[in-house]
């Protein structure tokens, strides 16, 4: 395996790890994050991953058990971690499961708007055997035209079980509520900016 890209010169940004359709996607990332010099990684995993004696060693690694059926604020909850430290990297696979799914999660792009952090899309190509990541960019807040920019950037990269892949794709819903979130604070700036002397 080869490792590609540079650490990016931020201190906190966002990895949105795609394709994921194997447990051994996360033993990769880690051997790639050490090569790459970056921060140890926190990452973001099922809960049921964190019981048993698979527990300790998936926190040592960095992971946050995330209940989903539990974690309706979680955007908040890394956005303000993100604000309470000084160096911060979160893996997140977009995906949310090794299966095939028709629609990835907005979370990562969320967190990345509210937090003001930059997103690198890190990858893992089992045809040509190379992990790697982009430069960072910051989410424009156009989450269609951003997710035109992610679908590109992971067209031909092979995961390890291509029948278990699914494309960049949101939700409608979760696309139209970005965009009324991103109007919202724009509309609330003007405001606070109107107001001031």
């Amino acid at each position: 395996w080869s490792v590609r890209g540079v650490r990016p010169p931020e201190r906190k940004f966002i990895v949105c790890v795609a394709p994921h359709t194997s447990n051994w996607d996360w033993i990769l990332l880690v051997f790639a994050s050490r090569a790459l010099n970056l921060p140890s990684p926190v990452f973001v995993a099922k809960h049921s991953i964190f019981r048993g004696p698979l527990g300790p060693i998936m926190r040592k690694l960095g992971g946050i058990p995330l209940d989903r059926e539990r974690s309706r604020n979680f955007v908040d909850q890394i956005v303000a971690e993100y604000a309470r430290r000084d160096e911060l990297v979160i893996g997140i696979t977009p995906e949310g499961t090794r299966s095939k799914t028709k629609y990835w999660r907005s979370g990562f792009y969320n967190i990345a708007m509210g937090a003001g952090v930059p997103i690198t899309l890190g990858y893992l190509d089992y045809g040509q055997r190379e992990i790697g990541m982009s430069a960072p960019f910051y989410p424009t807040g156009d989450i269609e035209a951003d997710f035109v920019r992610i679908r590109e950037f992971y067209a031909g990269i092979q995961p390890r079980f291509p029948d278990l892949y699914g494309e960049p794709a949101l939700r409608p819903a979760a696309a139209n509520a970005v965009n009324k979130a991103v109007e919202a604070n724009a509309e609330a700036a003007s405001a606070e900016a109107d107001q001031a002397p």
